[in-house]
């Protein structure tokens, strides 16, 4: 490496649930991801910013790639994880440590071969047998050519820095651009919205298809307050009940932690209504989908 300044942007990929968002957020250091352990929380494509002396990194966070379900929304998704790999200077592969499956290999035939792509093998903390690591990077690397290989675990933060510098010697020489205080080029409602719909699935995730997804509506801010209006739209009739809970239980958790993280993101107080509306069928039309941010 030289001491002359780099700047790039790089892919965050992977099946889903192998830890994208968690590595995303703990590399940016701040939270530009949803994160729950639903598959295919992040539907979006997502840049998260790290500005350090030496070196600005653009973290694009993408949807889990998978073909097992189709679907207009999923095959929106894998085309925007095909796109973002075409478009970066550097590609990081996250996989589970110690699990492999067709999901796994159906991402391969995308990557980049040799030094633009680095295998980061996250989750090193929850293996059983330490020993299992190196026959398992093995045979990872004998079915595709990485230029770099690092296991870390997002959730503890290990070996992060280890992986930055892999990523920063693959990151062209070239001025930042960002801001050195930007963390995510996502608008600050767009981030509300995400937080509102990661409460959902944490909440009511296992009870809740995934035909769901937050629309702001008003958002009104001042020097020191906001009021924002959320729509959540579903796709049935009968996930209403199941959203809003027993006396509105469940939306009023949602809304109040939802209200807590937007309160810290802003950096002010905020008035949160959330309200609940049905529109059949919108995650089967890409126009839509659209309309709504998708793709």
């Amino acid at each position: 490496m030289t001491s002359s300044f780099r700047c790039g942007f790089v892919a965050i990929v992977g099946r889903p649930n192998v830890g994208k968002s968690t590595l995303a957020n703990a590399l940016v250091g701040s939270k530009v991801s949803i994160v729950s352990r639903r598959a295919q929380t992040t539907r979006h494509r997502i840049h998260g910013v790290l500005t350090r002396a030496d070196a600005q990194f653009v973290f694009v966070d993408t949807p889990g790639y998978q073909n097992r379900h189709g679907g207009v929304m999923n095959r929106m998704m894998n085309r925007v994880v095909s796109q973002v790999l075409a478009d970066v200077d550097v590609v990081v592969h996250v996989v589970e440590a110690g699990k492999w499956s067709r999901g796994d290999e159906e991402l391969l035939p995308l990557l980049p071969v040799g030094d633009k792509a680095i295998l980061a093998v996250n989750k090193v903390d929850l293996l059983k047998h330490k020993n299992d690591l190196f026959p398992y990077v093995g045979k990872i690397v004998a079915r595709h050519d990485y230029g770099g290989v690092v296991p870390v675990s997002a959730a503890r933060g290990t070996q992060l820095e280890a992986l930055l510098a892999e990523i920063r010697a693959r990151l062209p020489e070239g001025e930042a651009l960002f801001d050195a205080d930007t963390f995510t080029d996502r608008p600050a409602r767009f981030v509300a919205a995400e937080l509102l719909r990661e409460k959902i699935f944490r909440l009511v995730g296992d009870e809740l298809p995934y035909g769901c997804t937050v629309v702001i509506e008003r958002w009104d801010e001042a020097p020191r307050s906001a009021r924002i209006a959320a729509c959540v739209l579903v796709e049935r009739e009968n996930h209403r009940p199941i959203l809003l809970g027993a006396g509105g239980a469940h939306m009023k958790r949602i809304a109040s932690e939802a209200r807590h993280d937007i309160a810290q993101l802003l950096d002010k107080p905020v008035f949160l209504e959330v309200y609940v509306k049905v529109r059949k069928g919108w995650s089967e039309h890409e126009e839509t989908l659209r309309e709504l941010g998708y793709g």
